[in-house]
């Protein structure tokens, strides 16, 4: 019996490692709190801007990195759908900013991409409305952290989740938008929530955590290593506590005289 339970242990112990290490990258939703509006960012001509003259009205951050050849690019392409599907109109009723997270990414690259991820909106737009930057390390730090929003290196590459992080015009997290395909409803009602500097629920997380990108079929697909590792928590954990009780309840046998 006790070695069954130490290796219920040890298969409840590595499930965990391999989920927490996992971990390390999502997002940490942070609703309620604030991002740093006193953080300075360089704007697509390379000038400094900092965050609290970009954040004027409702604004969506959207963490990216310009090289991506992953869920970056169907990202941006879903959002300049979006706009074109929403009622509002960025730059008067909202903010949109995408900030690159790789500290190597400059201004000619930001520029690149603004040029074009907004030729794909069909409608007016101000310079100000979608804005595309840059940062040093220390600011990309400061704004990844204060937004919950967990990455990791992987030689030039990152792994990173996706989201759209809506705030208040004094800087206040609001919601998080997950996943691709989202409704102009979905939108609407986030930007209506800022303005009010309201907090909503994120109910597609657990979506996100079931699926993830796939770069070669340019779609989202079931993440079997994740629900699997998932489960092998939840069954290892199950099965250690079952073995636990029964030992528990198993009645004390008397010694015959």
């Amino acid at each position: 019996m006790s070695g069954i339970l130490a290796l219920g242990v040890l298969a409840l112990a590595a499930a965990a490692s391999e989920a927490a290490q996992d971990g390390r990258i999502g997002i940490e939703e942070k609703l309620g709190q604030h991002v740093p509006l006193d953080a300075t960012l360089r704007d697509e001509r390379g000038s400094p801007v900092t965050l609290r003259n970009l954040v004027a009205r409702p604004t969506i951050l959207v963490f990216v990195y310009y090289k991506c050849p992953g869920i970056c690019t169907p990202l941006l392409s879903d959002v300049a759908r979006l706009l074109n599907e929403t009622d509002l109109l960025p730059g008067r009723d909202f903010t949109l900013l995408s900030v690159s997270f790789d500290p190597t990414e400059g201004p000619e690259l930001s520029e690149q991409k603004k040029r074009a991820y907004t030729a794909m909106v069909r409608k007016p737009m101000g310079d100000d409305a979608w804005r595309f930057l840059t940062a040093d390390p220390e600011t990309v730090r400061r704004l990844t952290d204060a937004a919950g929003f967990r990455y990791a290196q992987d030689g030039k590459d990152f792994r990173h989740a996706a989201a759209l992080i809506v705030l208040s015009p004094d800087g206040k997290i609001c919601r998080y938008l997950y996943g691709k395909n989202l409704l102009p409803m979905d939108l609407k009602l986030a930007v209506a929530e800022a303005s009010r500097g309201e907090t909503g629920p994120s109910v597609a997380r657990l979506l996100l955590f079931c699926f993830s990108y796939d770069p070669a079929g340019r779609r989202y697909v079931v993440n079997v290593t994740r629900i699997a590792g998932a489960a092998t928590v939840l069954i290892a954990g199950a099965f250690f506590l079952y073995l636990l009780l029964r030992r528990r309840r198993r009645p004390e046998v008397l010694p015959h005289v």
